[in-house]
């Protein structure tokens, strides 16, 4: 089978080390396959098109190619509503309206404030809620433990070195330190869990490769591709690349953007050699 691997990025910022190495990563995994771009860019409010042409940019200097045109997660808002309306059919979704200061002050309460793979665990205040109570402003959230009941067991494959071979997700991890995560939020229409496994499945991404820091969040998507009888990848999650202080790099870092290299004199090849590449 030809490998199909793709590096994903958010025109939100310039690109920095990191993303050099996370496309470096994902382009020699796919070897003779097929190594694609996508833009990500759900978030409206912060997305850019000077970001994105810089994206452009930037991976061109680094030596890489990819098919054009690419997918941009801004024109695919169909294909998200039709996956939301599956898993409302399935009866595993449900309408929130709790404000960030409403589910801080749920966690300050006795026995909450765990923090997982999503960030804090919702405490299932809407959790009774019917879809036929949504509103447009509302949020959508998965009923986690009604949502495994439906799947049954899950597993995934990591054929990275950081935690080889098969995982099989444990279902109380996923209520307890998991929770109900936002599948569709507000001001988005959908959000980066079931965009990036819809996306996936669309692009025929066989191995998807990305930071260690996502390692967790696989079992959210490895439910939601069961629930979407959607093809499972197998994954990659590489090391990050972090600064002098071990922190791992943001955009914000800007002093470590490739675009600082490169009008600093830096060639790919230089910076290949930075990332020990």
């Amino acid at each position: 089978m030809t490998r199909v691997t793709r590096f994903a990025p958010s025109p939100t910022g310039p690109l920095h080390l990191g993303h050099a190495y996370s496309a470096w990563v994902a382009a020699e995994r796919a070897g003779a396959g097929r190594f694609l771009l996508r833009i990500e860019d759900i978030d409206r409010a912060r997305c850019r098109p000077e970001w994105e042409a810089q994206i452009f940019d930037d991976l061109d200097f680094l030596g890489l190619d990819w098919p054009r045109p690419v997918m941009r997660q801004s024109d695919r808002l169909p294909a998200y509503r039709a996956a939301l309306g599956q898993l409302a059919a399935r009866g595993v979704l449900y309408p929130c309206r709790c404000t960030r200061a409403d589910i801080r002050a749920a966690m300050s309460a006795p026995q909450e404030g765990a923090v997982g793979p999503d960030g804090l665990v919702y405490p299932g205040t809407c959790r009774a809620r019917p879809m036929s109570d949504a509103r447009p402003d509302d949020a959508l959230r998965l009923n986690m433990r009604a949502a495994l009941a439906l799947a049954g067991p899950l597993c995934f494959i990591e054929n990275g070195p950081l935690h080889p071979g098969q995982h099989r997700p444990d279902p109380d991890w996923m209520i307890a330190r998991v929770g109900d995560v936002v599948l569709a939020r507000r001001d988005m229409g959908t959000s980066y869990h079931l965009s990036v496994v819809v996306d996936d499945a669309a692009q025929g991404i066989t191995e998807v490769t990305r930071g260690a820091d996502l390692f967790d969040a696989t079992a959210i998507h490895a439910l939601l591709q069961a629930l979407l009888e959607l093809p499972r990848p197998t994954y990659w999650h590489h090391e990050l690349i972090r600064d002098e202080q071990g922190k791992r790099l943001a955009k914000r870092d800007d002093a470590r953007a490739i675009a600082c290299y490169r009008a600093d004199g830096a060639s790919a090849q230089d910076i290949r050699a930075m990332l020990s590449l």
